[in-house]
């Protein structure tokens, strides 16, 4: 099974992964890739130019590969904010896509707190294109479809 996993920066989404998936499984997290493939020490939110280049990079490949093992192993995917072509992708493979949304008040306070202030736009762009698709979630639930 595919586990497509959306949300604003600071929601949830590894947590939620944590929360769900076996040690047998496939997790591809862009935040995870990045820090594999930087030095030591280097911070958890590492959003360098390079090393965000290369982590891309490393996750298209990632995701290309696993979805050739669907049938043997469940895989997690976190994409913050799929475009309806990467949505239609994921739903040829059976996704189900989950929405981890705690709400606009608290992810700004993680932010503020523990993230790069780069990501309060990003959380911004998140909360105004789930707006326009008329599919806010409420604070504090994990949404489904």
């Amino acid at each position: 099974m595919l586990y497509v996993i959306t949300g604003p920066p600071a929601a949830g989404k590894s947590s939620w992964i944590d929360a769900h998936a076996k040690p047998t499984d496939i997790v591809i997290d862009l935040d995870r890739i990045t820090l594999a493939l930087t030095g030591p020490g280097a911070p958890q939110w590492n959003h360098a130019p390079i090393a965000s280049k290369v982590a891309l990079r490393a996750r298209y490949a990632a995701i290309d590969e696993a979805l050739k093992h669907l049938d043997e192993v469940d895989v997690y995917l976190i994409h913050t904010m799929p475009s309806a072509k990467w949505l239609a992708r994921y739903r040829r493979h059976g996704a189900k896509v989950v929405a981890v949304d705690p709400g606009r008040t608290i992810v700004m306070q993680r932010i503020e707190a523990m993230r790069d202030p780069e990501m309060r736009r990003v959380a911004t762009r998140w909360y105004r294109s789930r707006r326009a698709a008329a599919d806010t979630p409420r604070a504090g639930r994990v949404l489904e479809w």
